[in-house]
């Protein structure tokens, strides 16, 4: 069977790759100029940038407009916790909430399964790592369950989180949808990620004994930080254990 030749392109890229995670070019140093970098591996610019392209969606290598390249250090992990469980982050994660009143349109309204124009309060989450932005969640909530008074009290996240529960009847069912995808422009952007770096894409619906959707999440997570667990309880008959 006949091999296909490496293109120089991947050749540079597994050389590059390899100082990397051997650490002969450690997280946070800049590298070479991409005019340095061309000329020593006899490539032409436009090829070295493609070089680092690739390096960026495997989330090895940053880009600092203006600044140059850097090898990425590696991003503190966040947990998705399944059945209706929030993010657990890492400590060294700081997170801001910016809150707005809108209206429910498209899928918004069919997620929340309330008419078009109806009021929501819509809780804009976004985990920062240092100055980098980490992690975003966008979680909205009928406008009778967050009344204002209560965006007032609550300005963190550790408030919110507290206080919407109390305000809304007990639950009854969580419904979770999970996909991995590419990030839109304004994710990618948002988060300062590469739009070819794949997002775990989590959306959740919970709804109260009546049915009624209480809360609707829309969460995305980076593919090369983000880990989703979910966890299954059976219930066991005691009776027919005995026999």
């Amino acid at each position: 069977m006949i091999r296909p030749v490496p293109s120089r392109r991947d050749t540079i890229a597994d050389d590059l790759r390899a100082r990397i995670t051997t650490g002969r070019i450690g997280a946070g140093e800049r590298l070479p100029s991409e005019t340095h970098l061309a000329s020593q591996y006899g490539v032409s610019t436009a090829t070295l940038r493609n070089v680092l392209a690739v390096l960026q969606a495997e989330g090895l290598v940053e880009k600092a407009h203006g600044k140059g390249n850097f090898v990425r250090r590696p991003a503190h992990r966040i947990t998705y916790v399944g059945g209706g469980g929030r993010t657990a982050a890492d400590a060294a994660l700081s997170i801001t909430v910016h809150t707005s009143r809108i209206r429910a349109c498209g899928h918004l309204a069919a997620l929340l399964k309330v008419s078009t124009s109806s009021a929501l309060t819509e809780f804009l989450c976004l985990s920062h790592e240092g100055e980098k932005p980490h992690s975003l969640a966008r979680i909205y909530v009928p406008c009778d369950l967050a009344p204002a008074a209560v965006l007032r009290e609550s300005l963190s996240y550790e408030g919110v989180m507290t206080r919407l529960p109390e305000l809304r009847p007990p639950l009854a069912e969580v419904k979770e949808r999970v996909s991995a995808r590419l990030p839109t422009p304004e994710e990618a952007t948002t988060l300062r990620i590469s739009s070819a770096l794949a997002v775990l894409a989590i959306t959740r619906q919970t709804a109260d004994t009546s049915g009624r959707v209480v809360e609707a999440a829309l969460l995305v997570l980076p593919g090369d930080r983000a880990d989703a667990v979910f966890t299954t309880h059976y219930v066991t008959d005691e009776k027919a254990t005995e026999r």
